[in-house]
C-alpha cells in the first residue's frame, strides 16, 4: 500500500512579499479588452467636449479597436436621439443600432472630422475603428460620420481646411 506523505507546509507570504505584490499591481499597465488593439485615451478635445487620442503610434489600416453598447431598435434610437443633446448611437441597419451612451468603450468618443485619420466600419454587428494613415501619440483619433440625424443643421466644428462647415 502506497505511503501518503504530508505536504510540506508553505510559509504565509510576509509583510515584505505581500508589499511587493500590491505595488507591482499598482504598476501594471491598465489592462484594455481584446477587441481594443491599441491604447487610447480619452481627454478633452478641441473639436467637441471630449476625445479619442492614441496612446502609442497606430500603424496605418491596422483595426484601432471598437465600441460596444446597447442594441436596440432604430425607433427607439430615434426616440433616444430626439431627447438628448449629446448622443452616441450608430444604425446598423435600417432596423438595428447600438446606443453607447453608457459604454466604458474609449472609442466612443471618437469625433467627426472633415479630414479624419481613421473610418468607422459595421461587420458582423460590432463598430470598428481602422486607422486611414499612421496615427501619432497624442493625436485626436477622429472619423467622418457621414450622414447623420442632423441633416447638415449641426455646425462642423473639425477645424481642418475644407471643413463643409455642418454634420
Amino acid at each position: 500500500m502506497p505511503r501518503l506523505q504530508a505536504a510540506t507546509p508553505r510559509p504565509a507570504p510576509g509583510p515584505a512579499v505581500a508589499s511587493a505584490s500590491r505595488s507591482a499591481e499598482a504598476d501594471a499597465p491598465p489592462t484594455r479588452p481584446a477587441y481594443q488593439k491599441f491604447a487610447v485615451e480619452v481627454r478633452p478635445s478641441a473639436i467637441d467636449g471630449q476625445g479619442a487620442f492614441a496612446a502609442e503610434t497606430v500603424p496605418a489600416r491596422l483595426k484601432i479597436g471598437e465600441i460596444r453598447g446597447e442594441s436596440i431598435s432604430v425607433a427607439e434610437a430615434r426616440q433616444r436621439a430626439a431627447r438628448s443633446e449629446r448622443i452616441m448611437i450608430v444604425e446598423l441597419s435600417t432596423r438595428r443600432a447600438i446606443d453607447f451612451s453608457r459604454s466604458a468603450d474609449p472609442m466612443r468618443y471618437t469625433n467627426h472630422s472633415c479630414r479624419p485619420n481613421a473610418r468607422l466600419c459595421i461587420r458582423q454587428g460590432r463598430v470598428e475603428f481602422y486607422a486611414l494613415r499612421d496615427i501619432a501619440p497624442g493625436e485626436e483619433i477622429t472619423v467622418n460620420y457621414g450622414e447623420t440625424h442632423h441633416e447638415g443643421r449641426l455646425a462642423c466644428r473639425c477645424g481642418v481646411a475644407g471643413c463643409r462647415g455642418a454634420l
